[in-house]
C-alpha cells in the first residue's frame, strides 16, 4: 500500500505477511527488542551533545587567496584559531 510522506516521498508499506515475518525476525534477533509505548514517545536525543563554549555565527568578505588556502587544508574551521593565535601573540590585529 503506497502512502505519501509530508516532502511529498511516496513509499510502500509492507504487507501484513511481510510484517509478521519482519517482527518475527526482530523477536528472535537477540540484540534488538521493541519500544514500550513509554520508551517511544520519549526518545533518546541524538545528535553532537551541546559545545560547553558556543562561537558566534558571523560573514566575513576575505580576499579569495585566504579562503583558497584554508579550504586546501581542509579545515576551515581553523581560521578561528589562526586569529586568536594573532590576538595572543600580538596583543591586536
Amino acid at each position: 500500500m503506497p502512502v505519501k510522506s509530508q516532502s511529498g516521498r511516496v513509499f510502500e508499506l509492507p504487507t501484513r505477511k511481510e510484517e509478521s515475518v519482519i517482527r518475527t525476525g526482530a523477536a528472535e534477533d537477540p540484540d534488538t527488542y521493541e519500544l514500550t509505548d513509554a520508551e517511544f514517545s520519549k526518545p533518546e536525543k541524538m545528535g553532537r551533545p551541546p559545545a560547553a563554549t558556543t562561537k558566534e555565527r558571523v560573514t566575513m568578505r576575505l580576499s579569495e587567496a585566504v579562503v583558497d588556502r584554508f579550504r586546501a587544508s581542509g579545515r576551515q574551521i581553523r581560521i578561528d584559531a589562526v586569529l586568536k593565535e594573532r590576538l595572543e601573540t600580538h596583543g591586536s590585529i
